[in-house]
């Protein structure tokens, strides 16, 4: 049975949709993820860009590209867009958010939240408290974003090796099994990974090379049967190469964690002391962490002020250099 995990977090919210108690879809939304798809967004034009694109300011001060320039219109005009993906951040800058011309005489709105995408689908979903048992970890939320951090996932008689390059998400399948059997294998878990992390764009998957035109239409079936639809891909060709497109509205997972490590572990430090200080009494809370990650929480107080609210507890910040990224503690 399909249903949403939903985690009201501390400067972040996060939903998994599990089947038979394992995760098969990770959704996460930050305080700081900017204007999200479906927004309609007040905005002026601003000159191009260095590259000839045109460029709006948001109310809220974010800059978005702009699809297509109305007619009638100049540098300076006002306009209301409609947000059609998210900023996303790469290794060395940020993607803009990108928006085109909303329809005429519409209003503007904020986009659905998390939790308005996930109670639309229709499957039931289930509010997880700090209180509670750990519904989100029994179901490999940290597997996933193990495998996000690290680009690396393995599977029966095989593992996936994921790059996050400017062009695409290219992911390589190695292992010890036979090729036609390994391309199968492999494609499926492929699938998993694109589905769990929400890689979406232009992804190319480096299958096992085979010269049967069965084995490579196995493998192609083996992804379909895994990823749901939307997505257009090719053929497997005679390389192992199969590319699958899918459409983009926002940073996965895995650039979430490869892009922005630190802030990602200091969220999850978050997590982890909500949930203790929920789970056990006493006047005063203290994390210890590595300095990257206690300085990126200290320089946000609102997050401690937040944390300090709902367990009642007065807060501690420890920095630890032998504490690598990831490994903090509440006690």
């Amino acid at each position: 049975m399909f249903e949403w995990i939903y985690e009201d977090g501390i400067g972040e919210r996060r939903a998994a949709l599990v089947d038979g108690g394992q995760i098969i879809e990770c959704h996460v939304e930050r305080d700081d993820d900017g204007v999200s798809v479906g927004a309609l967004c007040d905005a002026r034009i601003l000159p191009p860009d260095g590259g000839g694109m045109t460029l709006v300011r948001l109310a809220g001060g974010e800059e978005a590209l702009l699809s297509a320039l109305p007619s009638g219109t100049s540098i300076g005009t006002d306009i209301l867009v409609a947000v059609t993906r998210s900023a996303i951040a790469e290794r060395d800058m940020v993607k803009r958010a990108k928006c085109r011309p909303a329809p005429e005489g519409a209003p503007p709105r904020p986009a659905p939240t998390l939790f308005e995408r996930i109670q639309a689908t229709g499957t039931p979903v289930r509010t997880l408290h700090p209180h509670e048992d750990d519904a989100l970890e029994d179901a490999g939320w940290s597997e996933w974003s193990d495998v996000a951090l690290s680009g690396t996932m393995a599977f029966a008689g095989g593992v996936l090796r994921m790059a996050l390059t400017p062009a695409m998400v290219v992911i390589d399948v190695d292992g010890t099994l036979a090729a036609a059997e390994l391309a199968r294998k492999g494609a499926e878990a492929a699938a998993r990974a694109i589905r769990a992390l929400g890689i979406a764009g232009n992804i190319v998957i480096d299958l096992p090379t085979q010269d049967s035109k069965a084995g490579r239409i196995a493998a192609a079936e083996a992804f379909d049967a895994a990823l749901p639809l939307p997505f257009e891909r090719t053929a497997v060709n005679g390389y192992g190469l199969l590319q699958i497109i899918r459409h983009r509205t926002g940073p996965s997972l895995a650039e979430r964690w490869q892009f922005a490590p630190v802030a990602s572990a200091a969220l999850a430090l978050l997590r982890r002391a909500e949930r203790h200080g929920a789970r056990n009494a006493g006047a005063e809370m203290l994390i210890t962490a590595n300095p990257a990650e206690i300085a990126w929480v200290s320089a946000r107080p609102a997050l401690v002020d937040a944390l300090t609210r709902r367990t009642a507890r007065h807060m501690a910040l420890q920095a630890d250099t032998a504490i690598g990224i990831g490994h903090g503690h509440a006690i």
